[in-house]
């Protein structure tokens, strides 16, 4: 068998990566707090037997677009903006740690303070 499908398929199996990070980001467009990712491909030579030209596609270390994005006033007293890198600590669902960057906040009956979409803020020590 020709080695040559196996440059094929690894070309195809990294435009798959990249098509399903552009298809988040699509989705996910006006998701409060959300930060795109992007990607970028470079060739690779292919070491053993077979011609020295040919190259394999290696998919480089996927980013995340931290850039600001604009900063919209609410008139809300929780509503926060997080600046940088930073996430703000959720507990999700399933119990487990989880971060977002939704600074939609606000008070339960509770008392406890949730994100808008319910998940409980964790502070320093809630583990």
């Amino acid at each position: 068998m020709d080695r040559s499908l196996y440059i094929a398929m690894n070309g195809a199996q990294q435009t798959m990566l990249a098509q399903a990070a552009n298809a988040n980001n699509l989705a996910n467009v006006n998701t409060t707090g959300f930060r795109a990712d992007f990607e970028q491909f470079r060739s690779m030579p292919v070491f053993g037997e077979g011609l020295p030209s040919r190259v394999y596609s290696m998919l480089e270390r996927p980013q995340t677009d931290y850039q600001t994005g604009s900063i919209q006033s609410t008139g809300r007293d929780l509503d926060i903006s997080v600046q940088g890198e930073g996430f703000i600590a959720v507990q999700g669902k399933d119990g487990r740690e989880g971060y977002t960057r939704a600074g939609d906040l606000h008070v339960t009956e509770a008392g406890q303070l949730v994100t808008g979409t319910g998940l409980a803020v964790m502070g320093e020590g809630d583990r």
